[in-house]
């Protein structure tokens, strides 16, 4: 669960001086005002979003989004927190906790459908003017007779596109529509999960075709988007996060060779990846980071 939010700020402020204290280690020879504009962009990089924060989680029917709309309802800086699901048939908790919680605001979405990807932030947008985090985690590694391949003779050309279809396509499609609720002057964050197995560098073990390459053109997506955000909504810090292998549905049928310290429970995935998200600064921009904080290779 997400931590009070007094030793979160604490917490903020040790990181912020530890980096002040490596960069003027670094930088001795810089004049003390270029020091002190470091520090104030510094402050404001990781400053609470705001006091009346607008949050948005893609994908909170089940598992981390659920956890992150768990944890988020405790955190008392949010005013508006939307929340999708693709079915009521699959978000039945998700819905029950919005019967209970006045400020969660539930909408339907498939982001496979550009559509409704319009409709939907066009309901967000009539009832607040602007987002401080939207956090998408939408993803499928398995669904009916759709399975991760184990070699070529598996890859078949429609469950290919499925894939793509909703771990690329449908966070772009996010960005492309939710770019001028960014465009503020509070920092915001766009964090999107992702997986270590869509990186290029770090494939030494095939198979896993399509989740593989649909995570890899997630990441390059973002990152692009990334670029154009900087221009457009500069206040902006798109990220990637690899959750490591988190004990819910998606993982179920693959977790018998997992390390018992190595699967985590939702709500530790959550801690972990808030703290992530609560600490980036503008550098961190077009980042990709594992869940312990670490920069992952492309």
């Amino acid at each position: 669960m997400e931590k009070p939010r007094t030793a979160r700020l604490l917490h903020q402020l040790l990181v912020l001086y530890q980096r002040v204290a490596l960069y003027k280690i670094r930088d001795v020879r810089q004049p003390a005002q270029q020091t002190f504009e470091y520090r104030i962009e510094e402050i404001m990089a990781i400053a609470p979003t705001s006091k009346q924060a607008n949050v948005l989680v893609v994908g909170a029917n089940g598992g981390i989004g659920l956890g992150f709309v768990k944890a988020l309802l405790n955190d008392d800086s949010i005013q508006t927190l939307f929340a999708t699901y693709r079915s009521p048939e699959s978000a039945e908790e998700l819905l029950s906790l919005e019967a209970e919680s006045p400020q969660l605001k539930c909408l339907k979405l498939d982001i496979t459908e550009e559509e409704q990807v319009v409709q939907a932030i066009a309901q967000i947008s009539a009832a607040v003017p602007n987002l401080h985090w939207v956090i998408n985690c939408v993803g499928i590694l398995h669904e009916g007779d759709l399975q991760p391949e184990k070699s070529l003779r598996q890859i078949n050309a429609d469950q290919l596109m499925r894939y793509f279809q909703v771990n690329s396509i449908g966070a772009v499609l996010l960005a492309k529509h939710l770019m001028p609720l960014f465009k503020h002057g509070d920092r915001s964050v766009f964090a999107t999960v992702s997986a270590k197995i869509g990186s290029i560098e770090d494939n030494y073990l095939g198979g896993w075709y399509g989740y593989r390459a649909s995570k890899a053109a997630l990441n390059m997506l973002m990152k692009t988007t990334s670029i154009e955000y900087s221009r457009r909504c500069p206040k902006t810090i798109i990220t990637l996060l690899h959750p490591g292998t988190t004990d819910t549905q998606l993982s179920k049928p693959f977790q018998r060779n997992v390390p018992a310290d190595k699967l985590f429970s939702v709500e530790r995935t959550v801690s972990q990846l808030m703290d992530i998200i609560q600490n980036l600064t503008f550098k961190d921009n077009g980042s990709f980071f594992s869940w312990d904080g670490s920069p992952l290779p492309w």
